[in-house]
């Protein structure tokens, strides 16, 4: 026996100074990586999200938007008119016709990390990529990598497997137009399923277009070209929107700065888009709060009052385009400038061009002047109808009657309450079942009576005339700010039939049309509960999907009981603390601008019924079972 205890202590002891040794902190813990081991390392750094290519920023589009942009620099400076884009079978090639890569820098210039010209302000003077990188992560996260320029007659082509020269060839090409092709194909080892999608492709296609009057972009056989600039993308806008112009758009369009704005009646909120260098600025910037100020400053100086930005930019569609020798973007991807020294005259040259273009314009100035007092109007009536919500609860109650709250709240400022959640459920028999399963400190429930309004088409007092959707903002503490929000999480927690679907969408449009900034930061999510329940005596398996059933099925054998749930109130409480614990599975609402959404939200949740039967009609397919 003492024998057994010896080798048992001396194992453990073993063990332990494994351990210990692996914890170490010393010399050897110390790594240096080149700078392609450190691109295919940390990914997100250079291209941000990885994705899957169902999302306008998912890696893919990144990695071709990265080549794109060397093509555009090409126009920018006055060299090629044309750039050639085909996709095809996971390989992306872009070919532009400008000056082609110096050949003997080929090599150099997509594999060598801040190697390139855009450093030489006498080669290009408005350049998005500065920080040599894009073309080296294209290459270093591609399974294949072609290069090839050509320029006056000769050519230098290279190929790269995963950001490592496998071949470099030399000759000569007489006849054929000075440019730079580069092909590629992202590694699967990183983009495990990606897909490139026409529609996303397009919508980045058309910004360049329109960022770039008189260029021209060839996608697999579709040309894209705009005559008008900015112009021609708020008229797109106003299209989607099925929104007709107040008035005449007003665009002012230098080398440097181009900007565009019109309100619409058909239009709610405000929305902009913002561009540097041909690059669009999802996160807006410096550029854009100074456009959004000079606007605002020309409104109020021309008519003598003091309008709320707010009152001014309602119902307002609009864009911004600078050009900039040196622009400083807060990450590699680009989507937010921050150059503070170019605000202040940004915004006198926007205040004094729009104040030019009212007085030579009386009567688009009056039609401005009188949609900014009834949208000044319409908010005064709005504090009128939210000081009645709150005098109405107050009377009713001081709590808010559907709300079973936890004891910890989130706080983002002071970084507490990470890990709250509060579960939207419908109806009592759903909540019931989360109730005796939840964690009191954390988790707080919701409960929805019926289905919520449909508020896709309503103004904002549409919240403080219904007290269910009153009751939710309150609960979220959201009415003044998003920045108050008391939970880290708003979980849609909502059966998986069409009625909990519909439901879902509701609540999503809900968020979308008065608290976008829930979705924008990532606090909107929906529970993924299981659909079906596979079992035999010894096992018992929850399936989210039809896959996952069947392979259940083949476990459980001959003796499987299946049982499909419906409904979470069809889910005992025993079986539902799995679902909302540890194991929880969850997928966050993705985040849309605005121009991108509001499409989409108004075709399915909007009042044009017959155009979604049509759709139904056409698109509906129903799987025959044997």
């Amino acid at each position: 026996m003492a024998r057994f205890v010896a080798q048992d202590m001396a194992a453990k002891a073993k063990s332990k100074a494994k351990t210990s040794k692996k914890n170490v902190y010393d010399e050897s813990k110390i790594k240096t990586l080149s700078s392609l081991e450190h691109i295919r390392l940390r990914t997100g750094m250079y291209i941000g999200r990885i994705g899957d290519g169902t999302h306008y920023d998912d890696g893919g589009y990144i990695l071709l938007k990265e080549v794109i942009d060397n093509a555009i620099d090409e126009f920018i400076m006055g060299h090629g008119k044309e750039v050639e884009i085909e996709i095809k079978d996971h390989t992306v090639s872009v070919r532009d016709f400008g000056r082609g890569i110096p050949l003997g820098k080929v090599v150099d210039c997509v594999s060598r990390i801040n190697t390139g010209a855009k450093y030489n302000d006498d080669v290009f003077q408005f350049s998005v990529g500065l920080n040599g990188v894009g073309t080296k992560a294209v290459n270093a996260l591609s399974q294949k990598f072609t290069v090839k320029s050509r320029r006056k007659g000769k050519f230098v082509e290279a190929t790269f497997r995963k950001g490592k020269l496998r071949k470099e060839n030399e000759g000569k090409c007489p006849g054929e137009p000075d440019g730079t092709f580069i092909s590629f194909e992202p590694d699967p080892d990183i983009f495990k399923k990606l897909i490139f999608k026409d529609d996303l492709v397009y919508r980045r296609l058309r910004h360049y277009s329109y960022l770039n009057t008189g260029l021209k972009l060839i996608y697999n056989g579709k040309s894209f070209k705009s005559r008008n600039g900015l112009l021609d993308l708020v008229m797109e806008v106003l299209k989607k929107e099925n929104a007709e112009p107040i008035y005449p758009p007003l665009r002012f369009a230098t080398k440097t700065l181009e900007f565009c704005f019109t309100h619409s009646n058909g239009h709610y909120g405000e929305t902009f888009f913002s561009f540097v260098n041909g690059q669009f600025t999802s996160d807006g910037g410096t550029h854009l709060s100074g456009f959004r100020e000079g606007l605002l400053k020309a409104v109020n100086e021309f008519s003598k009052s003091k309008f709320d930005g707010e009152d001014v930019r309602e119902a307002m569609v609009g864009a911004v385009a600078i050009r900039l020798q040196e622009p400083m973007f807060e990450s590699q991807t680009k989507n937010k400038l921050g150059n503070t020294e170019i605000r202040s005259d940004l915004v006198g040259k926007v205040r004094e061009e729009v104040i030019h273009f009212l007085n030579r314009n009386r009567d688009i100035a009056e039609k401005i002047i009188t949609k900014v007092k009834d949208t000044q109007q319409m908010r005064k009536e709005l504090q009128q109808v939210k000081k009645m919500a709150r005098e109405r609860a107050k009377a009713i109650t001081i709590r808010i009657p559907q709300l079973k709250d936890c004891k910890n709240h989130y706080d983002h400022k002071k970084c507490k309450g990470r890990g709250t959640m509060v579960f939207v459920t419908e109806g009592q028999s759903a909540a019931g079942s989360i109730v005796s399963t939840r964690d009191p400190n954390n988790q707080a429930i919701f409960t929805l009576k019926g289905k919520p309004l449909n508020t896709c088409d309503l103004r904002r007092d549409a919240i403080y005339k219904n007290d269910e959707m009153y009751n939710l903002m309150r609960a979220l503490n959201i009415e003044d700010s998003v920045d108050n929000l008391r939970y880290e999480k708003v979980i849609l927690a909502t059966d998986a039939d069409v009625d909990g679907l519909h439901i879902r969408n509701l609540l999503i449009t809900f968020f979308y049309r008065y608290f976008e900034q829930v979705i924008h930061d990532g606090h909107l999510w929906v529970l993924e509960t299981p659909l079906f329940r596979v079992r035999n005596k010894k096992q018992t398996y929850y399936c989210y999907s039809d896959e996952e059933r069947e392979a259940a099925m083949e476990q459980c054998g001959k003796s499987a009981e299946i049982t499909r749930f419906k409904g979470l109130g069809e889910i005992s409480p025993n079986e539902f603390k799995d679902f909302i614990g540890k194991g929880m599975r969850l997928s966050r609402v993705e985040y849309a601008p605005k121009p991108d959404s509001a499409a989409i939200i108004n075709f399915y949740m909007g009042k044009n019924t017959p155009e979604r039967k049509e759709y139904i009609m056409d698109n509906l397919v129903v799987p025959i079972e044997d």
